[in-house]
């Protein structure tokens, strides 16, 4: 257990307290920093998705230990985007890392954007409407997939910027995430045993893996409270300006 495992331990708990609170953050943030640390897109991804299977789970369970998820907005979420984080993660495997790094990095970008818009505003957003979750969900799994982390920032902003409750939308969000990344996982692994994928030896990953689980788990009940008693404007203002700084340091290294 070499220093690895704490600096990603501190990150996932940190990334986890905030995402709980917020209903995002957590993939955006330790993709980022995987990529600034020179992982390749699709291992970034994985490895973050592997991470959220458990870090996802221990949050599902503190926001339904504080009612705090709506279960028919749980199904139709969860059904949408396991279907658009399956796709998602075949469309990733299937194109080389370097072509696809300045594109995710430019997307976890344009995430930070979304969020310190959302604090500017002070109010629920609403960019546009949908019908029902499931379309949403897809949505968001396809660019969680995609992205390594999209799917709180896409589903989360929606949803409140259709008018839902607050600590419903961020709850139920966290509480689907757990299905996404399991999928996402899933299908990682279909396509590295088929041949699909060639990981580029995510062994070495292993501690940071571990320090991200580490680190989520022991904040998602911390998270599912926060919901209730903090104020998210300030937090939404701190986690977009990180998302941002991580995201101009890693095209700075793109460039250089």
């Amino acid at each position: 257990m070499g220093p690895e495992f704490w600096l990603f331990a501190a990150v996932g708990f940190a990334a986890q307290l905030v995402d709980g609170a917020l209903g995002m953050a957590y993939g955006v943030v330790s993709t980022t920093v995987l990529l600034a640390n020179g992982v390749p897109p699709a291992a970034a991804s994985a490895s973050v998705h592997a991470a959220k299977v458990f870090t996802g789970a221990a949050s599902a369970v503190s926001h339904i230990a504080h009612r705090n998820v709506d279960w028919r907005l749980l199904l139709l979420l969860s059904l949408g985007g396991v279907l658009g984080g399956v796709v998602g993660t075949f469309v990733l495997t299937s194109i080389d890392g370097d072509l696809i790094k300045p594109y995710v990095v430019g997307w976890l970008g344009l995430m930070g954007v979304v969020i310190l818009y959302r604090a500017w505003k002070g109010a629920r957003p609403k960019p546009f409407s949908w019908k029902s979750p499931f379309p949403l969900g897809l949505v968001g799994g396809f660019f969680d997939a995609v992205g390594g982390g999209g799917w709180g920032p896409v589903v989360t902003s929606t949803l409140l910027g259709t008018g839902a409750e607050p600590r419903k939308a961020i709850g139920t969000t966290n509480a689907a995430e757990a299905f996404v990344a399991a999928a996402i996982s899933a299908t990682f692994l279909a396509a590295l045993l088929s041949g699909h994928w060639e990981s580029g030896g995510m062994k070495q990953y292993l501690w940071s893996v571990l320090g991200l689980i580490g680190g989520g788990i022991v904040a998602a009940p911390i998270a599912g409270w926060m919901v209730k008693v903090l104020p998210l404007r300030a937090l939404t203002w701190i986690v977009g300006l990180l998302v941002i700084g991580l995201a101009v340091w890693q095209g700075v290294a793109l460039l250089f």
